[in-house]
């Protein structure tokens, strides 16, 4: 029905009870095109409504909820995992992987799929050759190239021949970048520890990202042959981290192994295997369209783009139309971990995937498409959505200022915080003091990392994982691992007194944090000439090198990088015979310092402001 709107304004109305969906930050534009209207109108509703955005603009939920209610529409906000679902279903295509939507009689056995992780030269690579070198010497197929991130082994476990899937990825940061993309690909992690050197930072690390992503872990106690070996004292340290051994009491095994000898390799399979049957269940639904993950990607020069896919359930067959991501193909050749052409793969079978339209991200899904036609429809839909996403994501994962609405949302329970810190000695005297804050039963604060030394990708990879606050104490993110903390929306709390941390946190807990200031550069500017004048003392000749400069900011006055002056005031501003407000980047200006003399040629003037952070 046509209705005149505000202002004049036609558009759809809707009775009060039609319901809308649109996705977690939508525009009006994704709005427009549910109830086939103009985006311009619905801009001028909304502006009639005393709310500004543009079409394309990514709008929170409150604002969705004001324009429904003003046209008549119940607009239901969904997630991606939500859309992600209707998507598929609007294509009659299956996306449940699991076996509770599957017929038992419908069931086979999958081989388990184990990633080796543990601190760097602890012999991973090396338990891996050894693992190959035995499949090898058992007359079996596997082994591990470097043409694929995966591989199988065989071996036979009480009288029955068992296929094992690993995962070759570089230590565990692919590991946690698919599982804070949500998907989750490891069944058993091997967790490889030295005999000789015990627990390491890095082993902490891997242990809390095998625990945060509830996998089954084997302790694979390493270098039992090595001078000083003491495999009882990793059994001890591990304990702290609530892996016990099965002859203490506990339920995880450990088994001493030498890479190097071959030694123990047969009893660590073994020991993944009984792990697997007994924490596990194996199986999978063959007989089906496949469904599964992206391990990682490439651009060959000859092959074009190639993926290396794990299939999760069902067959993935040659000829078959698939969607990985944002790629879309048809399947015009598998591989194996040889080389090896294949006609299909089922269940738990890694295999590198020709014919992709584009290089796929790793952990993306994949799932097999009715025709071709239909696979691009899906790739278009979720590139879409992965811009809009982008576009959304200004605010942060989560920070100290929202804590309180977010917590009051109904959102949050649990505060998780990684710390990282200079001295151990620091890290300990932090992690006591915030875990004897009071904050009563609303919130619960959790620390599920600490370290010693600066901030890692990471830290960064198990922070975008559990949703995590990092705090860096006299450490700090530098070069690329800064870059990808604010490109994933990750808050990093930089603190050099304790006393801070501690306020703040408590502070932030109770709903109390204060509003803080940033500086925001606007401009600067090079001095090219001095100008002595008896009325208003030297102007600065200069050009402007970014930005813009402003008459009355504050500025800073540089020297070859040395910081001179601090809290300049520019005064004046003139363009040839004329006082002028602000001069652009490229301008040439007169700029008049008030009682700041002390100036020199190729001086640098930085233009700034303080602006206050406002809670969200």
């Amino acid at each position: 029905m046509q209705a005149p709107s505000i202002g004049g304004v036609i558009v759809p109305r809707g009775d009060g009870t039609t319901v809308v969906r649109v996705r977690q930050g939508a525009s009006l534009t994704d709005f427009a095109d549910k109830i086939n209207a103009n985006p311009a109108s619905l801009v001028t509703v909304l502006f009639n409504l005393g709310e500004m955005a543009t079409a394309t603009q990514s709008l929170d939920q409150e604002t969705f909820e004001l324009v429904g209610a003003e046209l008549g529409y119940d607009i239901q906000i969904v997630s991606p995992e939500e859309e992600e679902r209707e998507l598929f279903d609007s294509f009659n295509i299956d996306l449940e992987t699991g076996i509770a939507d599957e017929e038992d009689e419908d069931l086979t056995p999958r081989p388990p799929v184990v990633t080796v992780m543990g601190h760097v030269d602890h012999g991973k690579t090396r338990l891996l050759d050894a693992i190959r070198n035995a499949d090898v010497q058992g007359g079996e197929a596997g082994g591990i190239t470097q043409h694929i991130g995966a591989y199988q082994i065989h071996r036979e476990h009480e009288g029955v021949d068992r296929a094992l899937t690993f995962i070759d990825t570089p230590g565990h940061e692919a590991f946690t970048a698919m599982r804070a993309r949500g998907a989750k690909v490891t069944d058993i992690a091997i967790l490889v520890v030295a005999a000789d050197d015990g627990v390491m930072p890095q082993t902490i690390e891997a242990l809390n990202h095998a625990q945060a992503a509830d996998v089954p872990i084997v302790v694979a106690v390493n270098k039992i042959d090595v001078e000083g070996a003491d495999p009882m004292k990793v059994r001890g340290q591990l304990t702290e981290y609530n892996l016990i051994a099965e002859e203490y009491g506990g339920d995880t095994m450990f088994v001493d192994v030498s890479a190097r000898q071959g030694q123990n390799i047969d009893s660590l399979l073994e020991a993944v295997l009984l792990t697997a049957d007994a924490a596990l269940d194996m199986r999978a639904n063959s007989d089906r369209d496949a469904r599964g993950v992206a391990i990682e990607a490439n651009l060959d020069k000859g092959r074009g783009a190639t993926a290396t896919v794990l299939v999760q359930a069902g067959t993935l067959h040659v000829g078959d139309a698939i969607v990985a991501g944002s790629a879309y193909g048809r399947v015009r050749a598998l591989l194996d971990e040889h080389g090896n052409t294949l006609d299909e793969a089922g269940p738990s079978r890694p295999v590198q995937v020709l014919g992709l339209s584009s290089v796929p991200r790793a952990g993306d899904t994949f799932v097999v498409a009715p025709d071709d036609r239909t696979a691009r429809q899906i790739a278009e839909k979720r590139e879409a959505a992965d811009r809009q996403a982008s576009l959304a994501k200004a605010r942060k994962r989560i920070s100290l200022e929202d804590l309180d609405k977010v917590i009051a949302a109904g959102k949050i329970d649990t505060l998780n915080l990684i710390l990282k810190g200079d001295v151990s000695g620091s890290v300990e005297a932090l992690e006591d003091a915030l875990l004897q804050i009071d904050v009563g039963d609303d919130v619960d604060l959790r620390i599920i990392d600490r370290g010693v030394g600066a901030i890692t990708l990471n830290n960064i990879n198990l922070a975008m994982a559990s949703d995590a606050i990092i705090i860096g104490f006299n450490v700090r993110a530098e070069g690329q691992n800064a870059e990808v903390a604010e490109r994933e929306g990750v808050e990093i709390r930089y603190y050099s007194v304790i006393y801070n941390a501690i306020e703040e946190i408590e502070q932030a807990l109770k709903g109390m944090l204060k509003p803080e200031y940033e500086e925001v550069e606007l401009g600067t500017a090079e001095i090219r000439e001095i100008f002595r004048s008896s009325k208003f003392g030297n102007i600065a000749g200069s050009i402007v090198r970014s930005g813009e400069i402003k008459r009355g900011t504050k500025a800073r006055i540089t020297r070859q990088g040395v910081v001179v002056a601090e809290n300049v005031e520019i005064a004046g501003l003139r363009r040839f015979k004329d006082d002028v407000t602000e001069v652009r980047e490229g301008f040439e200006c007169g700029i008049n310092l008030g009682s700041y003399n002390d100036l020199q040629l190729d001086d640098l003037i930085a233009t700034y402001e303080m602006r206050e952070k406002p809670r969200a």
